[in-house]
């Protein structure tokens, strides 16, 4: 049985909701920390992400919880993380859902 690529994409944006910048408490997703979710050959997902700051004293952390939670999706097979700094995080990536629980609009 194949899962549906949209679904498994849908899933994993899910998944990665559920993965909280500690020193924000808003969720990567929102936070607009993902560039890109790839899934190749219906199960084997790459991502393309930054963090607020190269300088992110918990970056190891926040990594290690969005190959996790990509990871126990159903249907994945395998997940590989790009770690990127262009562009450049700002504000402006967050969601709106995001900038309203921070209190920016």
């Amino acid at each position: 049985m194949s899962i549906d690529r949209e679904q498994l994409e849908k899933d994993i944006v899910l998944a990665l909701r559920q993965v909280y910048d500690p020193d924000i408490s808003v969720n990567v997703y929102d936070l607009g920390l993902i560039y890109e979710i790839k899934v190749e050959d219906g199960k084997k997902v790459f991502i393309k992400m930054t963090l607020t700051s190269p300088t992110c004293p918990m970056a190891d952390s926040i990594i290690e919880d969005v190959h996790e939670a990509v990871s126990e999706t159903p249907g994945v097979e395998s997940v590989s993380i790009e770690l990127v700094f262009e562009p450049q995080w700002e504000k402006s990536m967050m969601s709106e859902e995001a900038m309203l629980e921070l209190g920016l609009m």
